[in-house]
């Protein structure tokens, strides 16, 4: 299936269960036709957590491929519908992961952290639960685009702690959202511009605790045109500082971003809508 967008990304991820770990609950699912990247960490102990994660992003993967299969879809003017229909499809996973834990004993209080990047013809939509994370690395600077939720994101934004200490807090495990865990889930999603250039990482913490962002940001200037060789200097670099933790990235570089093409029609109709008010 050809890509529904007009620009060239290139798509790259891998996951590692670290140095300690002795099994991977992270998960991810990248889509280039479709244009969007997962990253899933699950938690819940013994093998509970690499199902939660597994459910998140293959029944996640499969409603944004129902969900997109009209090429009108990528080309709405409504970025509140597109925005609408992401966070549908990540309540439809939670609810999947919710109801599996209810039905087998062993998976309960079971659940995962996500981040999804969908590309657009109006730049990207990023959408995450806890504290899987998304950046955008932009002329050499890398910014953070989501917000964790987390106990200790809450902390560090009512002043009661810096964020070189939360780095070295027992807390900073403990998310205050996760997919799963209750019948509903509060999913915060944002739309972010795109430009030719760009480069995003989407990660699980097991990459974040490790490295800090200036060392992120070193590793993704210093980046070669492989992807795949990227992902995997990053998870190099993140076991060489201990690897307490499973790590898992995604990259999505923006090799050109072109602006949409509308249909003549449906140009004018806008113009007069516009025009009328």
């Amino acid at each position: 299936m050809a890509t529904k967008h007009p620009s060239r990304l290139r798509y790259a991820a891998r996951t590692d269960p670290g140095r300690v770990r002795a099994h991977n609950e992270d998960a991810y699912s990248i889509r280039p036709d479709l244009c969007f990247a997962i990253v899933a960490d699950g938690m819940g102990g013994y093998s509970a957590g690499e199902v939660a994660s597994g459910i998140a992003t293959s029944v996640l993967t499969e409603a944004l491929e129902e969900r997109l299969s009209d090429p009108k879809a990528l080309r709405s003017n409504d970025t509140r519908q597109l925005h609408r229909l992401m966070v549908e499809c990540i309540e439809h996973a939670s609810a999947s992961i919710f109801e599996a834990a209810r039905l087998e004993p062993g998976y309960q209080g079971m659940g995962t952290t996500l981040v999804a990047a969908l590309f657009h013809y109006h730049g990207v939509s990023i959408a995450h639960v806890g504290d899987s994370r998304g950046y955008r690395l932009r002329n050499g600077e890398l910014e953070q685009l989501t917000r964790d939720h987390s106990f200790l994101q809450e902390q560090i934004d009512a002043g009661l702690i810096t964020i070189e200490q939360a780095r070295n807090s027992q807390d900073r495990n403990l998310v205050t959202r996760a997919m799963g865990v209750e019948p509903e889930v509060e999913v915060e999603i944002h739309l972010h511009d795109v430009r030719t250039g760009d480069l995003f990482l989407l990660c699980s913490d097991g990459l974040t605790e490790m490295l800090s962002d200036a060392r992120i940001a070193a590793e993704l200037t210093r980046a070669s045109d492989d992807l795949d060789l990227v992902c995997q200097a990053l998870i190099d670099a993140a076991n060489e500082r201990g690897g307490l933790d499973n790590i898992s990235v995604a990259l999505v570089a923006v090799d050109e971003y072109g602006e949409p093409t509308l249909p003549t029609g449906w140009l004018s109709r806008l113009t007069r809508r516009i025009g009328s008010r």
